[in-house]
C-alpha cells in the first residue's frame, strides 16, 4: 500500500511541476507589458522599470522560474501586485466558494443520475428508458455556460423565483444562491453519469454471478444494489476523479455569469490585468486539486473492485 501511495505522490508532484512550468512559459509568451497595463498609459519609463524590478520581470526567465519554485518550497506563492497581500491568502479566501459550488453540483447530479441509470438498465427499451435517453443526451449536448444564461433569464429574470447574482450571506441563504449555478453545472453530469451507469449496469447484469443470484431467487432490486451496482459504479468514480478539471473549467464561466466569488472569477481578473502571481497561485492550487481527485478516485476504485485490491 505504501509503495503504491508513494508512486502516486511522486507522479502527482511531477505533474504539478510540469503544469506550472508550462503555464509559466505561456504567460510570459502573451504579448503586452504587464507594467504598462497595471500602471496605465501615463506611466513613465522609470515607473515601469521599478515595477519590473518589483515583480522580478527584469530577471532572465529561468531565474524567475527558479525563484518561483524556491518560494514555493517555503510556502510562499508571491504577493498580489495591487494589494501586496500574500497570494496564498487571496486564493484560499476564494477557494471555498468554488469547492462548495462543485460539491453541490456533482452531489445532486449523482443522486439523480445513479438511480436513473439503474432504472433504465433494469427496464431496458421501456418508454422510461427511451425518454431518459433522449433527455440525458440533450443535457450533455448543451454547454454549461449556455444553460447558465437560460437558467438566469428564466428563473431569475422572468419568474423571479431565485436570486440572480452573488453568493448570499449565511448557510441557508448561500444554498439558495447556489441553486442556479449548481443546476447549470450539474445538469450535464446527470446525463453523462446516468448513461455511463446504464451501460455499465447492462454489462454487469449479464455476468455469471448475477445469473446465479437470480437462480437463487434473490429479488432484482437486491441484486442491483448488492451485486451489480458496486461494480457498475466504478467507471463513474473514475470519471468523477478525472472530471474535476472539467468541473473547474465550468466553474470559471459560471462564476462570471452569476457574479459569484471564487477562483474562476479570480483567475479571469488576474489574466486580464496580467497579475502573474495570482495566475500562478490559482493554477498551482487547481492542479493540486485535480491530481488529488484523480489519486483518490484510483484508491476508491482499488478498494471497491476486488480485482484491483492487489494494488493496495
Amino acid at each position: 500500500m505504501w509503495l503504491y501511495l508513494l508512486e502516486r505522490v511522486v507522479l502527482a508532484v511531477t505533474i504539478v511541476v510540469i503544469a506550472v512550468t508550462l503555464l509559466f512559459l505561456m504567460i510570459h509568451a502573451v504579448p503586452g507589458d504587464p507594467a504598462a497595463i497595471l500602471l496605465g498609459p501615463r506611466a513613465t519609463p522609470e515607473m515601469k522599470a521599478q515595477l519590473h524590478q518589483q515583480m522580478g520581470l527584469d530577471q532572465p526567465l529561468i531565474v524567475q522560474l527558479a525563484s518561483f519554485f524556491g518560494g514555493l518550497l517555503h510556502g510562499n506563492l508571491g504577493f498580489d501586485v495591487f494589494s501586496q497581500r500574500p497570494v496564498a491568502d487571496i486564493v484560499f479566501e476564494q477557494l471555498p466558494y468554488t469547492i462548495e459550488l462543485i460539491f453541490v453540483s456533482i452531489l445532486w447530479a449523482v443522486v439523480i443520475a445513479v438511480p436513473l441509470g439503474c432504472y433504465s438498465a433494469i427496464r431496458r427499451d421501456s418508454t422510461v428508458d427511451h425518454v431518459a435517453g433522449v433527455v440525458t443526451i440533450a443535457t450533455i449536448a448543451i454547454p454549461s455556460f449556455v444553460m447558465a444564461v437560460y437558467a438566469l433569464l428564466i428563473f431569475a429574470v422572468t419568474l423571479r423565483w431565485l436570486p440572480a447574482i452573488g453568493a448570499g450571506n449565511g448557510f441557508w441563504d448561500g444554498l439558495i444562491y447556489l441553486v442556479l449555478p449548481a443546476f447549470a453545472i450539474g445538469i450535464g453530469w446527470v446525463g453523462y453519469i446516468s448513461r455511463l451507469v446504464r451501460a455499465s449496469m447492462l454489462e454487469i447484469l449479464g455476468e455469471n454471478h448475477v445469473r446465479m443470484a437470480r437462480a437463487f431467487g434473490i429479488s432484482e432490486w437486491r441484486i442491483v444494489a448488492r451485486y451489480a451496482l458496486p461494480l457498475a459504479i466504478l467507471p463513474t468514480v473514475t470519471i468523477l476523479g478525472v472530471g474535476i478539471a472539467w468541473l473547474l473549467s465550468s466553474a470559471v464561466f459560471i462564476e462570471v455569469v452569476f457574479a459569484r466569488p471564487g477562483i474562476g472569477a479570480l483567475i479571469v481578473n488576474a489574466v486580464n490585468t496580467r497579475n502573474y502571481p495570482i495566475v500562478m497561485g490559482v493554477v498551482l492550487v487547481t492542479t493540486f486539486l485535480i491530481v488529488t481527485a484523480t489519486t483518490l478516485s484510483d484508491l476508491v476504485n482499488a478498494f471497491l473492485d476486488p480485482r484491483n485490491r492487489e494494488k493496495l
